[in-house]
């Protein structure tokens, strides 16, 4: 075991910490302690383990107040934006736990002084094979990114004060409310349709055709495009542009039968 120093000034200023690498490499291989004690300032001795501290109060306060920080935030845009027209649970499971993940990996990498290029590339590689295969609609992989950039700000600025920490994620916050009101864009969402009654593709007849998909469909359709046509079965490929009323229909995204669970 190797003392490790902490300078704990009388006049109630904040403590300074020795750090043991130094002591080791001789850094401070010259320091009296009884100087500092002729000053007003008292040594105290924390044991290490080969050159680190068993234990930092300060530093463990430091992550717990950014990790609690850094998850309350990842609710909220979870919570409050993304699930609540969703109802995803599938992806709000693992947008919490990949934020957390991707923190404290951050936070300790930060700490043991490793370029953010290595964390980065990390995850990369696990996107890479996780969702190679998954059909990952474009607002969940938004919001995964989404999730990610707040897990990297939180998780690395560890060096700016707390209310630019805050201004931060509440700029991220609002960005994502203004967009996902329905004053600012209009959700809409597109379905295919196998339709039988050819005769109503023709241009004279759009607005038949509409109001047939409207009334079978039961969705205020807005736009229609009719794709391939298949004369001998009498069908045709349709898309249709709806309005969803405010909620995403993601659905439209699923192509297997796991994918209908909750």
């Amino acid at each position: 075991m190797i003392p490790f120093l902490q300078i704990d000034p009388t006049h109630g200023s904040n403590i300074s910490t020795l750090d043991p690498q130094d002591t080791l490499t001789g850094g401070f291989s010259d320091f009296d302690p009884t100087i500092a004690e002729e000053f007003g300032y008292q040594i105290k001795q924390s044991a290490t383990f080969l050159g680190v501290p068993i234990y930092d109060m300060n530093g463990v306060l430091h992550m717990l107040i950014h990790f609690a920080f850094n998850l309350l935030v990842s609710w909220i845009i979870v919570k409050f934006f993304y699930y609540k027209k969703s109802n995803r649970r599938d992806y709000y499971f693992t947008f919490l736990i990949f934020s957390s993940a991707m923190f404290l990996l951050l936070f300790v990498m930060e700490n043991v002084k490793l370029q953010i290029g290595f964390a980065l590339g990390l995850f990369a590689v696990f996107g890479m094979i996780r969702y190679r295969t998954e059909t990952v609609p474009v607002r969940e992989m938004t919001y995964l990114f989404i999730i990610i950039a707040i897990s990297i700000i939180n998780g690395l600025a560890l060096n700016i004060s707390y209310s630019e920490l805050i201004l931060a994620n509440a700029l991220m916050i609002a960005l994502i409310w203004i967009l996902e009101s329905e004053k600012v864009l209009k959700q809409k969402s597109v379905k295919l349709v196998t339709y039988d009654r050819i005769d109503l593709i023709v241009p004279e007849k759009r607005d038949e055709l509409i109001a047939d998909l409207e009334k079978r469909t039961g969705l205020k359709i807005e736009d229609v495009d009719v794709g391939s046509i298949d004369f001998l079965k009498d069908s045709a490929f349709v898309k249709i542009t709806y309005d969803t009323g405010g909620k995403p229909n993601t659905i439209d995204s699923l192509k297997r039968a796991k994918d209908f669970a909750e």
